[in-house]
């Protein structure tokens, strides 16, 4: 297996798998309105935004970590926001997901990032059961608000 940082040339890829983990997470149909060419600007453009990986066994492609920094004001230093991680079901339990998020903390440790977080759907006892196993520790006591749509719009008149 070879954990690699993505190129250009991987855009349908990356697109097939945030496709996939949405199926898997159980998007409504159309929730997912990225196009490749939104990706390439986000991760290829001047204003890079984000940044991914892909595992790769063979010539396929079993999964990605999408990932991008954030900033703490109370430790003065970046962080790393993991967005996406998703190995493809018929490839898990073979450390893919492992190797993803061992590379995205020596990125962290190497950038001298001060953290790393992301977030997992509730009902996902298999990935939270994963984090847990390497040490990873849930924040319960915080609320996830998101703001999008026609209320982002209104607030923002």
């Amino acid at each position: 297996m070879l954990v690699r940082p993505a190129c250009e040339a991987d855009l349908p890829e990356i697109w097939a798998l945030i496709h996939a983990l949405a199926e898997y997470e159980h998007a409504a149909p159309g929730a997912v309105p990225v196009t490749e060419l939104d990706l390439r600007e986000a991760l290829f453009g001047p204003a890079r935004a984000v940044e991914v990986l892909l595992a790769c066994v063979g010539s396929q492609v079993a999964g990605y970590a999408m990932f991008f920094h954030n900033f703490s004001s109370w430790r003065g230093r970046r962080e790393i926001y993991l967005e996406d991680l998703f190995v493809r079901p018929e490839m898990r339990r073979r450390g893919i997901g492992r190797a993803l998020l061992r590379e995205v903390a020596r990125i962290a440790v190497s950038r001298g990032c001060a953290r790393m977080e992301w977030l997992v759907l509730d009902w996902n006892e298999p990935a939270i059961s994963f984090y847990r196993s390497l040490g990873a520790a849930s924040l319960n006591e915080w609320t996830t608000f998101r703001l999008a749509g026609e209320a982002l719009e209104a607030l923002a008149k």
